[in-house]
């Protein structure tokens, strides 16, 4: 299971919301490549980085810190907030991200958020499926679509996805543990036909990375018992409820 820490950018800086509020923002650290560089100095390989500022814009804002820390570190940087054109994932791309996360534009325009898929190929485009009751919101979570979130994600399925972060909005921030029971029911529910019937031999099954509410190192071995293919952590490791050196045990 891959370990990837988080950064949230808002006006340059490196903070935490708590249940996607913007109100609830901490700054944790000015310099995100610098919290960049200690997680790659830890043997971290991986980053997702949120660009709050995109996301309340509706278009990408804070490239420049994407552009940054991809060139100053090695980390491969799953990038999102505010994609919602073509040009805004060129940027991104061309910033140095290595896939994007979807959200918002796999609800609102699912036909250009398809066409990505073809474009770019499965590897490359993350779907954002970040729900509160089990249903989709969007806009940086500021508001909640109709989609239900289970056949939000098998939708997609269909259409080639592959990488799925969820995150459960009502853990997110809280530090009270991951919604282990979402999980385990998006997994079943999503992948049980792809070996099972022959009709859906097409069907690629989901790398389902969870998100939000990671508040302890014994919570991440019980996420990859589960089958998740990576696992999110943002405020544990900013309020040291988890140590980089903990999570040595498991790169």
């Amino acid at each position: 299971m891959r370990i990837i820490p988080a950064i949230d950018i808002i006006d340059g800086k490196c903070v935490r919301l708590s249940k996607g509020d913007y109100d609830t923002k901490k700054i944790y650290n000015e310099r995100p490549l610098e919290v960049a560089k200690q997680f790659e100095d830890a043997g971290i390989k991986y980053l997702h980085m949120v660009d709050l500022d995109g996301a309340k814009a509706k278009h990408i804002v804070n490239y420049k810190i994407l552009e940054k820390v991809a060139s100053k570190t090695n980390l491969q940087i799953d990038f999102g907030g505010g994609l919602k054109s073509d040009e805004d994932l060129k940027i991104a791309f061309e910033s140095g991200a290595k896939q994007i996360t979807g959200g918002s534009i796999a609800v609102k325009n699912p036909k250009l958020f398809s066409n990505w898929i073809q474009k770019y190929g499965s590897e490359r485009i993350i779907l954002g499926a970040d729900a509160n009751n089990e249903k989709i919101a969007i806009s940086g979570w500021q508001e909640e679509s109709e989609e239900e979130l289970i056949p939000f994600i098998q939708k997609y399925q269909q259409k080639g996805i592959e990488y799925v972060i969820c995150t459960d909005i009502a853990k997110d921030g809280m530090l009270e543990g991951p919604s282990f029971e979402l999980y385990e029911k998006i997994l079943k529910e999503c992948n049980q036909n792809v070996t099972s019937n022959a009709v859906e031999k097409s069907l690629k099954p989901i790398k389902l990375i969870a998100s939000g509410g990671i508040s302890t190192f014994d919570e991440l071995p019980k996420l990859k018992v589960l089958g998740c293919e990576g696992v999110i952590i943002g405020k544990a490791i900013y309020e040291n409820k988890i140590s980089l050196k903990q999570l040595e045990v498991l790169l």
